[in-house]
């Protein structure tokens, strides 16, 4: 199985880099002992240049189009963002916006955070999460923060475990899932009347020519 592990950090070294690393690494602990887990790291600061391009062109550059494909053939994820303004970094968000829409769903991810001060912690459900919901992904109950004074503390590399724990099982479950192709519009009978899509109803009203 291929995990993928998309990292927000900025700096070198970075708490975020580092706290995806983890996740990665218990993930890969807890698959079962016959599955192979092949772990593949996308770091979005060396590709915030082509994703502010393929905002202004609509074409990604060589390394984002990589990027972007190894996203959609994960059969996991494991993100990873720092806290900027009690939410996800921007560059992280338009990593996501310039990915294709249909891309996660189905897709096991595991969503974490790195902040200076507990009091942010709450990004992972007000913002991570919906987002992620959004996207149609399977996101694990298990999200993972890490304040500054988490480093070293009881209780992270716990809830470390449990959530690539959780990530490693869906994993196993949900691995390769993809969207069925939408099927043909179907005109139904309801009542002796014929049931037309709204969809055909719009594009019969559009001016000829």
């Amino acid at each position: 199985m291929k995990l993928v592990v998309v990292s927000a950090g900025l700096s070198v070294p970075s708490s975020t880099r580092l706290l995806a690393d983890r996740l990665a690494a218990e993930t890969k602990a807890k698959a079962k002992a016959d599955v192979e887990v092949e772990v593949e790291v996308v770091e979005l600061r060396d590709l915030a240049v082509e994703i502010a391009h393929n905002f202004t062109n609509g074409f990604p550059g060589r390394k984002l189009a990589d990027a972007l494909d190894a996203v959609a053939g994960a059969d996991g994820l494991i993100v990873v963002t720092p806290v900027f303004s009690a939410s996800y970094s921007g560059l992280f968000k338009s990593f996501f916006d310039v990915l294709d829409q249909d891309a996660l769903t189905g897709k096991p991810v595991l969503i974490a955070a790195t902040g200076g001060s507990a009091r942010h912690s709450l990004v992972l459900e007000h913002a991570l999460r919906p987002l992620f919901a959004y996207l149609r992904a399977v996101v694990v109950p298990t999200a993972v923060y890490a304040a500054s004074e988490d480093w070293g503390a009881e209780g992270l590399p716990e809830r470390v475990e449990r959530a690539a724990g959780e990530l490693a099982a869906l994993m196993t479950g949900l691995s390769a899932a993809r969207p069925a192709a939408p099927a043909a519009p179907v005109k139904a009978e309801a009542g002796g009347f014929e049931v037309i899509p709204f969809a055909e109803q719009l594009a019969a009203l559009r001016p000829a020519g």
